[in-house]
């Protein structure tokens, strides 16, 4: 069942769970959101579900807990949004605050792509693919946020990062997604024109009809 979601002035999205993250500061003055990066991420690689994510995003994972923590020692970084394997989506980053999630990045000939845009992280590997549950949290939170932000690109991490990143990776259906955001598209056009015509009869006077 599609779900819409609501973002308040503060930048939060309503009704789901919030972690704050340290790793974020404010966009530079005068800096219009129009980006919204995707993401992929597993911690420890290749699993799912657990703290790791969390920790990373909050400056809590312990390094000596797992093989692959030792590189990420010290990193600060976080992302506006994670979207979990059954379709759970976390904040850790008001919309209005930068995250750290791009890194050194370019689009469309600026840099700096932390400024401008909005990240989201979406629990996975380039080896398996996305959930139908996760496509459809997905969808629902590009619907808010575009309404929000309607000049928005969307891009993978990629798109950004050429060369040094490779996220979302190929198991990301861009196809699918993108079809998911139409569809969405068709749909709201469709009740906004049913709702302009039961405005307009409404408005409309009614005959009285004449008694024979």
């Amino acid at each position: 069942m599609t779900q819409r979601l609501r973002i308040n002035n503060e930048g939060l999205v309503e009704g789901i769970r919030f972690i704050p993250s340290p790793n974020c500061d404010a966009r530079p003055a005068g800096c219009a959101i129009n980006l919204l990066v995707i993401h992929s991420i597993s911690l420890p690689p290749g699993e799912f579900g657990g703290a790791g994510i969390v920790d990373l995003f909050t400056n809590r994972l312990d390094p000596a807990a797992h093989p692959d923590y030792a590189s990420l020692a010290g990193l600060k970084v976080s992302s506006h949004f994670l979207i979990r394997r059954d379709g759970e989506l976390i904040q850790f980053v008001p919309c209005s605050r930068r995250a750290w999630h791009a890194g050194e990045s370019n689009w469309k000939g600026r840099r700096r792509c932390n400024d401008f845009s909005i990240g989201i992280e979406v629990e996975g590997t380039g080896e398996v693919p996305f959930t139908d549950a996760q496509y459809q949290r997905l969808a629902e939170l590009t619907r808010a946020l575009m309404g929000r932000y309607p000049n928005a690109d969307i891009v993978g991490h990629s798109d950004v990062a050429p060369g040094r990143k490779m996220d979302p990776g190929p198991h990301f259906d861009w196809a699918r997604y993108r079809a998911m955001l139409e569809n969405s598209r068709q749909d709201a056009k469709a009740a906004k024109v049913y709702r302009t015509k039961l405005l307009r009869t409404a408005k409309t006077p009614r005959k009285n009809k004449r008694k024979k």
